[in-house]
């Protein structure tokens, strides 16, 4: 796995992937799942700075579980593994378990 250092108020999320495979043994082709809207944090950058210069730490850490938008976020690929990237902004919330 490749290790990555995000800047300034970008997160590392790897996608939960939804079942490919039902209770009953159907196979689910790729065409009709959908995009995951949920992840687990692998890293963060430091945070950012305001406009008035203030400095503003990201909230989210690394193992956390989060919620966001399917549109939202990069899909990039770096030595043959995808990487999504957001930014604090694109998280809509931090699941908790119960």
């Amino acid at each position: 796995m490749t290790t990555l250092q995000p800047l300034h108020d970008k997160i590392v999320v790897e996608l939960i992937k939804s079942e490919t495979i039902t209770a009953s043994g159907i196979i689910i082709p790729d065409s009709a799942t959908e995009k995951p809207s949920q992840g687990t944090v692998t890293a963060v950058g430091p945070g950012k700075h305001d406009a008035k210069g203030n400095f503003i730490p990201v909230t989210v850490k690394p193992g956390d579980r989060v919620l966001f938008s399917k549109t939202a976020g990069q899909q990039l690929k770096v030595n043959d593994e995808e990487i999504h990237i957001f930014t604090e902004d694109q998280i809509i919330a931090v699941i908790n378990p119960r």
